[in-house]
């Protein structure tokens, strides 16, 4: 879908922050903090000690801070023990000093036999909850400044309406999604990296990824700029395709701070902060409705009617990058940070690898939106509308799923970078049971609301008629919906993007929308038909994509992720080493 209805997420957002724990730790400057004891089963704990013998800071935990603050003990099987270093935990390994300015997360678990995976699955269960819910928060708000949007233009006129849609289609297709794609990257690389002994990696890998977005945005720019003549090439009626190409001119103001959006978004979720977007998002949201209203119904002298929409999104894309960057700069640890140096611009090929993948992944479900949206252009002005309308209300919802999603991605990664393969896996199973529960729920929304739905958006009766029909189809699409996009993020986590495009590849472009158009054209199904391809293709992506996710092997993830780890340490301590007898020739 695009990112006016971008299925996948709302534009960029960005999470945040362990600010409250260092302002904490610095109020009790005689306090250290307890060493977590990393969970691990026989299989790992010679892995473990053979890596913690050359480790050079302690490893970050991956734990809400928020838990941290509220629990003033740790339980050690029955008996809690008071925080400060217990000597049943110190080893020839332990470190005498706690790391500076590293705020310690206290992972919910108990070491002891009677810890079965069923009180992991409830632990588990809170803290994806409260990963998810100040995600789902920013990413609801930021969808918001999209939703202002097409509100507003859809009650200029159909044929308006009918723009956005084309317009927003075009820039999923040719940008946005090839952006989210390339920075999924980041979702392997940053959370293992920030639990690992190198945190700085997180900053690393975040600038080198900035890098290949600027080039990246080049041809991107280039597309927007000359799309009404590949719109029309296409057999667009020229009113619409005109308007388009107008909105895909204005948005383009806000490309680079989608995209350096998309990489602050994960440098901060990889580090568990979850709740700066959130008020970043909070102040901007207003303000992206005011534009909107202002740009295009208000007074004569600011009044721009059409372009003002895009104007405004591009303008409060640029307010969140901002905001971000003066919370990073001015309240957030540089525990993770890397000073910038020609390394940002070496080892580039590892996110290109992966962000091809991740391109696989996620650009080729929106590409197939895009596909649908476009053979709903050819069924007429009213259906393109419908079609409009259908997708903003399924993206609203996909925002839970999504969120829930992410928060797997990073507590999963986490995980592994703390080579916790139990725990791993039962995260990613209790993430999956989340998708369904959250599906089930918007289904039954759809189905209560389906005659009223639409006026939301549109007050043409044909329009409301047609998406009252379809309602019930795209209520049964939210279960297999929310589980795939779960999945997802099971497969970033686990560097698995690749897998995930051939599954999507298949679902959609051999056998979800080939059906639906043949359907809609030779069955003379129109829109019903489309949605019904759809839905197929999803419940195939689904039901393979959880089967892969239940039946991992996580001991092998966890290899996986600490060769990744010592692969990008050995290239960075060549690299030092190497200036440094530069340095010592000079």
């Amino acid at each position: 879908m695009s990112s006016t209805f971008a299925h996948y997420q709302g534009p960029a957002s960005l999470p945040s922050d362990y600010a409250i724990v260092s302002r904490y730790a610095a109020a009790h400057p005689n306090h250290v903090e307890d060493e977590d004891v990393i969970e691990s089963d026989d299989e790992n704990d010679s892995f473990s000690s053979e890596h913690h013998s050359g480790a050079r800071s302690p490893r970050r935990q991956s734990f809400p801070a928020e838990y941290y603050l509220r629990r003033p003990t740790i339980m050690v099987g029955d008996a809690p023990a008071m925080h400060g270093r217990q000597s049943s935990h110190m080893s020839e390994h332990t470190p005498l000093l706690p790391a500076p300015d590293v705020p310690r997360m206290v992972e919910p678990h108990d070491p002891h036999p009677q810890h079965t995976s069923m009180n992991i699955f409830w632990e588990e269960l809170n803290v994806l909850t409260r990963y998810a819910l100040p995600v789902y928060g920013t990413h609801l708000l930021e969808y918001s400044l999209v939703m202002a949007s097409v509100i507003s233009i859809g009650h200029l006129s159909t044929t308006a309406l009918a723009a956005i849609t084309l317009g927003s289609m075009t820039a999923s297709v040719s940008g946005f999604s090839v952006i989210q794609g390339f920075t999924s990257a980041l979702d392997t690389m940053l959370p293992s990296a920030w639990t690992s002994d190198e945190p700085k990696l997180v900053g690393l890998w975040s600038q080198r990824m900035a890098v290949v977005m600027a080039a990246l945005c080049v041809p991107i720019l280039a597309v927007w700029l000359n799309a009404e003549a590949l719109l029309i090439g296409l057999k667009q009626e020229p009113e619409v395709a005109q308007l388009a190409a107008l909105y895909l001119r204005w948005v383009s103001f806000g490309l680079p701070a989608y995209a350096f959006n998309c990489v602050s978004r994960r440098y901060f979720q990889s580090q568990g902060l979850f709740a700066v977007p959130t008020r970043i998002i909070f102040i901007v949201a207003p303000i992206n409705a005011l534009l909107n209203y202002a740009l295009v119904w208000g007074p004569e002298p600011i009044r721009l009617g059409f372009i003002g929409a895009p104007l405004a999104t591009a303008i409060s894309f640029n307010l969140v990058s901002l905001a971000s960057i003066l919370y990073g700069v001015f309240y957030v640890p540089k525990t993770a940070w890397y000073p910038f140096s020609r390394r940002m611009f070496t080892s580039l090929g590892i996110l290109v690898q992966l962000g091809l993948g991740g391109v696989g992944q996620t650009a080729s479900e929106w590409w197939a939106w895009e596909l649908v949206g476009l053979a709903a252009s050819l069924l007429g002005p009213v259906t393109l509308a419908t079609q409009s309308v259908l997708l903003v209300s399924a993206s609203t919802t996909f925002q839970a799923p999504f969120s829930l999603g992410v928060a797997a991605s990073v507590r999963i990664g986490n995980l592994l970078g703390e080579r916790n393969a139990r725990r791993a896996g039962i995260a990613a199973n209790t993430s999956i049971f989340m998708a369904l529960c959250l599906s089930s729920l918007f289904s039954a929304m759809f189905l209560i609301f389906r005659n009223k739905w639409a006026y939301l958006f549109n007050d043409d009766p044909e329009v409301v008629k047609l998406v009252a029909s379809i309602l019930p189809l795209v209520a049964l699409f939210q279960v297999f919906d929310g589980t795939s996009a779960v999945t997802a993020g099971i497969f970033r986590s686990r560097g698995k993007q690749f897998t995930s495009a051939l599954l999507n590849l298949s679902a959609y472009y051999v056998i979800g929308i080939p059906f639906g158009v043949w359907l809609t054209f030779s069955r003379g199904l129109q829109l019903y038909g489309l949605w019904i391809g759809l839905t197929v293709s999803l419940v195939y992506c689904a039901v393979f994509s959880t089967w892969m996710s239940v039946r991992a092997d996580w001991h092998r993830e966890v290899r996986k992720v600490q060769e990744r780890l010592s692969e990008g340490s050995k290239r960075n301590s060549v690299r030092r080493h190497g200036d440094d007898d530069l340095e010592a020739s000079h």
